[in-house]
């Protein structure tokens, strides 16, 4: 005989929960009942585990489409609730049937319950009119029970003629609702939420049939990484993250004290990109997927890698500022990020040649947990590595010259230069100067390259300076003997319109006329304003003329119209091998040419 009743909602717990998630996304429904089904299941193993309880046919939930009643099912062969139970963890909603369980038996320890039982039955309204519910308990000479109920305040309970052991879900799809009828959309949805659930998922099997499951319930990062080929990995990184080209390599997690962390985070190949491309680290519970890319537990740089990683003691549904002011949270995280740095450095330990293959790709990611992480800094600064103008790699620090001693760097004394390329085809006269004179610079040509090196010199600020190779050529490549007003005063007349400064040396390089120099600071800036959009700074040029050339040379001995059109080509030269020339430059440059042609051939 049925009964009525109220259900009894919690609203001081429950709204923060609804307000928080139940509406945000609603598909999550799906992984809250499947969860609810695999919890079924977990305490009726434990059950058995204690005696209390028999195994009979293998553990399973069924996943059911039916189009033409408009009904989505979700049923398991777990524990099963009487009709006190169904009243006690489904009406009354705030009420914890997980917690409750594992209280009752604390022997067996609360490893592997998802979430709350009744919790997140309740999502599963979010797109459905109607509910059923038809459950039978373990317990010997159990009645089975129906519950049912719009999702309003009212419900009905009572007997049903169910014969097995567990629980089914009968949701009655809301019109407006109807993808979720879709066979297609429910295996998509079971693929993101429940693709690790540790029972087979079966959607829509066909009797008489071989099935096979839509999960799997033993994925390869809860095995013992002994346990795992190569081919197993690469395998499990294909299927997961759909990614055709192999992981440069991995770092399998496996922890169990002082808590608890599975996972296999992949370092991928990098596409050529020009700004950071984010990876895509899942975040499971239990073998339930909770999100992407949380950074309250996954360091922020470690979202340009692919992984996934299972923390049993994060709560499945829970806030993000939980997540930030949890102590366990921020420990698990700093614990990631250490297995990361000491697979670096095993790496560059004990197979150097491997480090420097992969760097390519490895840099960005270093650099930037560098720059976002300073205790992974401290563990890694010793295996950064650049590479030289011979093409050879070498540890950024053997580049630094000595520290400078704290009563001279308060006199003005700065560190010794570590020179740089950030462009070798922009930037290749220079390069050769530097070669010819037998100097040496790194190369810096990635994206995140400028912010790093500003950081390195916050990080070791009496032990090196960053200067780009075309910001100090004078500096460091000239003779004795520079200056001649003569020369310095054709160019400035020639370039009276322009806003450069004109600087006379005698450089090593005879074959170079002229070098563009831009102080570091001023450049810097104009970079870091262009990066943020927030407009060009003018550039502190100057024009470094070589009286070694024999073009400059002669350029006292011209008359005043080769002077000019000689002078202002020698500045486009320089500027050309500086940057791209502007149109209106290119236009000068070309008539130019023709010009000194003309004089030249009629010679």
């Amino acid at each position: 005989m049925e009964k009525q009743g109220n259900i009894r909602i919690s609203s001081e717990n429950m709204m923060p929960i609804i307000k928080k998630w139940l509406y945000s996304e609603k598909d999550i429904f799906l992984r809250e009942i499947v969860a609810n089904a695999s919890d079924a299941i977990t305490k009726l193993k434990k059950l058995v585990s204690l005696g209390e309880a028999k195994e009979e046919e293998p553990y399973k939930i069924t996943v059911t489409t039916d189009s033409k009643e408009k009904t989505l099912t979700v049923e398991d062969n777990g524990i099963g609730m009487t009709e006190e139970e169904v009243e006690t963890y489904i009406t009354q909603i705030a009420f914890s049937g997980a917690a409750d369980f594992v209280n009752k038996y604390e022997k067996a320890g609360g490893d592997g319950i998802i979430g709350h039982f009744g919790l997140g039955f309740y999502s599963a309204y979010m797109v459905s009119d109607y509910i059923e519910i038809f459950t039978k308990s373990y317990k010997d000479g159990s009645q089975g029970v129906h519950w049912s109920s719009d999702g309003n305040s009212t419900y009905s309970i009572g007997d049903c003629d169910k014969s097995t052991r567990g629980t089914k879900i009968v949701m009655h799809i809301a019109a407006e609702e109807k993808e979720f009828l879709s066979e297609s959309t429910i295996r998509t949805l079971l693929n993101k939420y429940c693709s690790f659930m540790p029972y087979e998922i079966f959607l829509n099997p066909k009797e008489g049939e071989e099935n096979k499951p839509v999960n799997t319930p033993v994925p390869l990062y809860a095995k013992d990484p002994k346990e795992c080929t190569e081919e197993e990995y690469k395998t499990f990184y294909r299927d997961t993250f759909a990614d055709y080209n192999e992981p440069l390599f991995w770092i399998h997690l496996n922890m169990d004290y002082p808590f608890r962390v599975k996972g296999i985070l992949y370092f991928p190949k990098v596409r050529k990109q020009v700004e950071l491309e984010r990876g895509k680290v899942k975040l499971y519970c239990n073998q339930v997927y909770i999100a992407d890319n949380i950074k309250e537990v996954i360091p922020e740089f470690l979202m340009l890698l692919n992984g996934v990683i299972d923390c049993p003691d994060i709560p499945l549904n829970v806030s993000r500022s939980f997540l930030q002011n949890d102590a366990q949270v921020q420990k698990i995280a700093k614990h990631i990020t250490k297995k990361v740095a000491d697979k670096l450095c095993a790496l560059y330990r004990n197979d150097r040649e491997k480090y420097e293959s992969c760097w390519a790709d490895l840099s960005t990611f270093i650099k930037f947990g560098c720059v976002k992480d300073d205790d992974f800094y401290k563990k890694v600064k010793d295996i950064i590595i650049y590479k030289n103008l011979a093409g050879e790699y070498r540890p950024l620090e053997s580049f630094f010259g000595e520290e400078v001693k704290e009563e001279d760097a308060k006199n003005g004394t700065e560190p010794q230069p570590v020179y740089y390329v950030s462009d070798e085809t922009k930037q290749a006269q220079y390069v050769k100067m530097f070669k010819d004179a037998g100097l040496d610079a790194i190369h810096c040509d990635t994206f995140i390259d400028p912010h790093f090196i500003s950081y390195i010199e916050y990080k070791n600020p009496t032990r090196v300076r960053f200067l780009r190779i075309d910001s100090d050529v004078a500096g460091v490549l000239k003779e004795e003997g520079g200056e001649d007003e003569s020369v310095k005063k054709i160019f400035e007349d020639v370039l009276s319109e322009r806003k450069i400064k004109v600087k006379c040396e005698r450089l090593k390089d005879a074959s170079v006329p002229a070098v563009i120099n831009v102080a570091e600071f001023m450049r810097r800036m104009s970079e870091m304003n262009s990066f943020y959009r927030m407009g060009e700074m003018p550039e502190d040029m100057t024009l470094v003329v070589n009286l070694n050339n024999p073009a400059v040379e002669a350029l006292k001995d011209a008359d005043e119209e080769a002077k000019n059109l000689a002078a202002e080509q020698i500045f486009l030269l320089a500027l050309m091998n500086y940057k791209p020339l502007s149109p209106e430059d290119q236009q000068k440059f070309a008539s130019n040419s023709v010009g000194l042609l003309e004089r030249f051939l009629k010679k």
